[in-house]
């Protein structure tokens, strides 16, 4: 009687060397490795030669073979954050050895047990832990992806800006950890986009202009908005639009729509795309000022001199 490989691995396409010697005998697997039937993925964890080089299955392979948990660019990857890459980033506890095996890098941590999730049923480190630990260690993904994760982790509410503050405290050490406590900061402050986080420092708080509320709440029609900037003493709102999120005609309509809105209570909306809002700062910061002082000069004439 044939034996199906298939069949006796069962529908994930891998499984441990003690799960595949209690359906068949030792010499059995030796014959599949050695005709190239199975692959050995991890010491003692073999895989179907179709699904060997599926990013998901060498990172099960790899929380198998090591006991570890999911973590730095390897977790970013697995909550969305992150594309997937090699090789597989572990952490496991302190006392254990730090010599990973092929493919994969254990890290240690004294206090891993009270950041562990659960995705895909695997174990992996909160979002906000998974975002400082790739920040600070030079490699696992480029600080320019860890921070964009940072941002998209806020912005999908898998964590918010003070997790990942509380995070950072624990790190005095943490490389960059300035650079990112002032990303924490803005995020915070309600920035959820680079482009945010450009119109806010180089126009919004730039000298002489007046001051705003970020993300402010409005309800109108039986519908919630967040305004980007809002100037409340004038009802002005400031808009950024980035090309990603307001590039396709739908969403331009979604925004026509939200403007007709909030202006049945009074506001008026203020636009910027990426373009103008990089290219020319200057004369972004010019028509905020114009629009603001002339609805200051409408709505409050008696305080204008």
């Amino acid at each position: 009687m044939t034996l199906d490989i298939s069949t006796v691995l069962g529908p994930a396409g891998w499984a441990t060397w003690t799960e595949l010697t209690t359906r068949v005998d030792r010499a059995t697997v030796a014959r599949w490795v050695g005709s190239g039937r199975l692959v050995r993925l991890q010491p003692e964890v073999y895989a179907l030669p179709a699904v060997a080089g599926d990013w998901r299955v060498r990172v099960a392979a790899a929380v198998r073979a090591c006991d570890g948990v999911v973590s730095h660019g390897s977790a970013l990857a697995l909550w969305g954050l992150a594309a997937p890459g090699l090789p597989v980033h572990l952490t496991v506890q302190h006392c254990r050895s730090g010599r990973g095996t092929d493919g994969v890098v254990l890290h240690r941590s004294r206090d891993l047990l009270s950041s562990v999730r659960r995705v895909q049923g695997l174990p992996v480190s909160c979002p906000e832990r998974a975002v400082v630990d790739t920040w600070g260690c030079a490699g696992t993904v480029g600080r320019r992806d860890a921070r964009a994760a940072a941002i998209d982790a806020v912005r999908r509410r898998l964590c918010g800006p003070r997790e990942l503050q509380r995070e950072i405290e624990r790190r005095p050490c943490l490389p960059g950890r300035a650079a990112l406590v002032e990303l924490v900061h803005l995020l915070a402050d309600g920035c959820h986009s680079e482009l945010e986080i450009w119109g806010c420092l180089q126009v919004l708080r730039a000298p002489g202009m007046p001051a705003f509320t970020q993300q402010r709440r409005v309800a109108v029609g039986g519908e919630v908005f967040h305004l980007d900037a809002a100037y409340d003493d004038v009802l002005l709102a400031v808009e950024m639009d980035g090309g990603a999120f307001h590039g396709s005609r739908e969403q331009r309509e979604r925004d026509i729509r939200r403007d007709a809105l909030v202006a049945t209570l009074g506001w008026q909306t203020l636009r910027f795309g990426y373009r103008r809002l990089t290219g020319d700062p200057d004369s972004c910061r010019r028509e905020i000022r114009q629009v603001h002082e002339a609805r200051r000069r409408l709505l409050h004439p008696r305080r204008v001199r």
